[in-house]
C-alpha cells in the first residue's frame, strides 16, 4: 500500500512525531470529534467521497441529506445480507482480513510485529482461554462501511473499554508504535450458540478514533448492527477458541490481506 506524504512526514521525522503527539492528545481529538458532528463539517463530504472513491449506491441516504461529516461517514446500508447458515462463521464488518493462529505462547503478529494477546486484552487468564484458537483482525479504510455486527446469536457476558493513545492503522505506523497496544480498544465477550466463547473487539485509531457501540449487554442476534466506527482509522479483532471453527482455505495464512464485506463466510464451525 502506497502511504501518503502525510503520514510519512508524521511517522518518519522528528518534526512530524511532535505533531502526531500533539494530534492524538484528548484535548484536540475531543474539539475535532464535535466539530466532525457538527452541521458546518458538511462541506467536507463531497472532497473526501471524490478522493476515496465513494459511491453511495445501496445507502440508506436521508432525504435531506447527511447533518453532518460522521453522519456520512458512519452511512447506514439500505440492507445488510448475512450468510443464511448457523454454522458458518461470518465476517461482522468490511474490511481487510488477516488470521493468524494463537500459538502456544498466547501471542501473534499484526503488522510485522507480535503482540502479547495478554497486552491486547489486559487479561492473563481471559488470554489463556484462547490458547490455541484463531485470531481474525480486519482493517477498515476510509471508504469501507463504518459499522459493524454481531456475528452469531448468543448473549454478552462481559464488556471492557481499555483507554489508550490513539495512533493510525495504517501499515506505516507499525514501524515506530506498537499499533494495537497503543490504541483505544473495547471488547465484548460473547457466548455464541454455534461458536462456543468468542470476543469481538474493536479498536480506535488516529485523532477521533471513536468507538460508538449500541449494544454491550445482554441477548444479541446473529447480524445484528453491535456498533459503528466515527471518523479515524478502525480494526476490529475477532478470536475463536480452540477447534471451534475452521477457516476456509483462502483466509490461512492470508498475510497480505483479503478483501471481505460484512456477512461474507469465512469458515465453519468444527
Amino acid at each position: 500500500m502506497k502511504e501518503s506524504l502525510s503520514l510519512k512526514f508524521l511517522y518518519n521525522t522528528a518534526p512530524g512525531r511532535a505533531v502526531l503527539k500533539v494530534l492524538v492528545d484528548p484535548r484536540v481529538s475531543t474539539p475535532v470529534g464535535k466539530l466532525l458532528d457538527s452541521g458546518l463539517s458538511r462541506v467536507a463530504i463531497e472532497p473526501f467521497k471524490t478522493h476515496n472513491g465513494i459511491s453511495l449506491e445501496g445507502i440508506d441516504v436521508p432525504e435531506e441529506g447527511f447533518a453532518s461529516f460522521n453522519d456520512f461517514f458512519t452511512r447506514k446500508r439500505e440492507y445488510i445480507v448475512f450468510d443464511g447458515e448457523n454454522d458458518h462463521f461470518c465476517s461482522p464488518c468490511d474490511g481487510y482480513l488477516t488470521t493468524f493462529d494463537i500459538d502456544e505462547n498466547s501471542t501473534f503478529a499484526i503488522k510485522h510485529t507480535v503482540y502479547s494477546l495478554t497486552d491486547l486484552l489486559k487479561s492473563p487468564k481471559l488470554a489463556k482461554c484462547f490458547k490455541g484458537g484463531k485470531a481474525l483482525v480486519f482493517r477498515l479504510t476510509p471508504e469501507h462501511y463504518h459499522r459493524y455486527h454481531f456475528i452469531d446469536d448468543g448473549e454478552i457476558v462481559a464488556q471492557r473499554k481499555i483507554p489508550g493513545v490513539l495512533h493510525t492503522v495504517r501499515p506505516i505506523a507499525t514501524e515506530k508504535y506498537p499499533v494495537y497496544i497503543r490504541n483505544s480498544r473495547e471488547y465484548s465477550i460473547i457466548k455464541s450458540e454455534n461458536f462456543g466463547l468468542i470476543i469481538q473487539m474493536e479498536i480506535g485509531a488516529l485523532l477521533i478514533g471513536r468507538i460508538c457501540n449500541d449494544v454491550t449487554e445482554g441477548k444479541v442476534r446473529r447480524g445484528q448492527e453491535k456498533g459503528r466506527f466515527e471518523f479515524g482509522g478502525s480494526t476490529i479483532v475477532v478470536l475463536t477458541r480452540k477447534d471451534e471453527i475452521e477457516l476456509n482455505e483462502k483466509f490461512i495464512g492470508n498475510e497480505d490481506e483479503t478483501p471481505v464485506t460484512v456477512g461474507d463466510c469465512l469458515g465453519y464451525k468444527k
